[in-house]
């Protein structure tokens, strides 16, 4: 089976030729969304230098003069482009091995993903599956950063059931060229990437992940989901326009992903917390407590929550969701029905949701992890998680933009 029709494969990838690594790279655009002061801190670090932070939207300045920085983000890919700041890695995937806060080396394959072969609605049978629910109303500003844009950077982290090992951990980095190797900014752990060919040894252990059912679940969407959803809806509007030829192989027609195996030692799934601000914690919770049958006793799905100087657990009896973070998103999203002042953000680490919590007319609710085993079989039987349900490691552990490709 080709590369093509198993649905990751091998592109032309851009790097810096000359950059200060440390002040290239920076974390995800979808981090940090309540800390301005980290984004003011990076820009800092970054200075005058070429960095991926003057070529994305840091989410936490979403609706700040869209447009302006909008403009100024395409204006600026194109003058890398234009001035050669970039090496072409031709037709390879990137080996990758990043050091996260534990010391731990998570091992990762840089490379394109079909997006026809995507589809993020609940209950899809497509080869990449949505491993939690695509907020619809999220998709259109990304889709106006990225529609004119003529560089993609990845932060997407595509995930594999592979237990037996066979993908990515018999790369032996030594037998590599190694194309980077440094630390990470604002003690974020370190990264080394490496020129990987696609060769036979690797299509074939992609391939065995294959079931030979006529709808095999091979890859779910880890990390970036809303990114890879925006990445599909600007090819669906593209490929309208394409005859048959042209979108066989339109640059818009592929996204750059890092692929991961589930079953990587370093890989840990932490919660997603919850923040509300803007509200009357009393109220919130008086609320709740209406819409479920709850109690202090241990009996049912357990929530933290916290507001000024408290700090308790209730449990909720007679949710249907199936996880604690599916039976709190919907009294959330209904609560936000009638009380649309609210903004609810979703905040990685119990000691920022504590911080936060502190502050007036705000609540915060503090949530335990799932179990990573059970994220393709869950996904399989029930579609797609409730959103924001897990996070591959803490916000510092999230994948950094480093890699480039074209896109127009």
């Amino acid at each position: 089976m080709e590369f093509k029709k198993l649905g990751f494969m091998p592109c032309d990838i851009l790097l810096p030729k000359d950059a200060d690594m440390e002040k290239w790279s920076c974390v995800a655009c979808d981090q940090y969304t309540s800390e301005p002061e980290y984004w003011e801190k990076a820009k800092e670090i970054a200075g005058d230098a070429k960095s991926c932070l003057n070529m994305i939207f840091p989410e936490v300045y979403l609706g700040d003069n869209d447009n302006e920085r909008i403009k100024n983000i395409n204006k600026t890919m194109e003058e890398y482009l234009s001035s050669g700041t970039f090496n072409v890695i031709e037709n390879s995937f990137i080996y990758v091995e990043r050091t996260v806060g534990s010391g731990k080396v998570r091992h990762g394959i840089v490379g394109a993903v079909d997006l026809d072969a995507y589809d993020f609605n609940k209950g899809s049978k497509s080869l990449i599956r949505a491993t939690e629910g695509t907020v619809l109303e999220r998709i259109p500003p990304r889709v106006k950063i990225r529609q004119d844009a003529c560089l993609e950077l990845p932060h997407i982290m595509l995930l594999i059931d592979d237990f037996n090992k066979n993908v990515i951990e018999p790369i032996n980095k030594s037998d590599l060229e190694k194309l980077y190797d440094f630390d990470l900014m604002q003690n974020s752990g370190h990264i080394e990437g490496y020129k990987l060919p696609g060769d036979e040894r690797l299509k074939n252990a992609l391939e065995s992940l294959f079931d030979g059912s006529d709808a095999p679940f091979v890859y779910a969407v880890g990390d970036g989901n809303h990114s890879l959803a925006t990445a599909k809806t600007c090819w669906e509007n593209i490929k309208k326009n394409l005859s048959d030829a042209e979108k066989e192989n339109h640059p818009a027609r592929f996204a750059l992903v890092e692929l991961v195996n589930i079953h990587d030692e370093s890989l840990e799934f932490e919660p997603i917390h919850r923040v509300v601000f803007d509200c009357n914690p009393i109220d919130v919770m008086d609320e709740l407590k209406k819409y479920y049958k709850t109690n202090q006793d241990g009996k049912g799905q357990k929530i933290t929550y916290c507001y000024g100087d408290e700090n308790r657990t209730i449990y909720v009896e007679n949710s249907t969701q199936e996880l604690t973070v599916g039976t709190l998103q919907v009294f959330l999203d209904e609560y936000k029905k009638s009380h649309t002042d609210i903004e609810i953000d979703y905040i990685h680490g119990e000691d920022v949701v504590a911080d936060l919590s502190k502050n007036d007319n705000t609540i915060g609710f503090i949530l335990e992890a799932m179990e990573k085993s059970d994220l393709f079989k869950g996904v399989k039987s029930n579609g797609a998680l409730p959103r924001k349900t897990f996070s591959m490691g803490e916000a510092f552990e999230k994948r950094f933009y480093i890699e480039c490709r074209k896109i127009k």
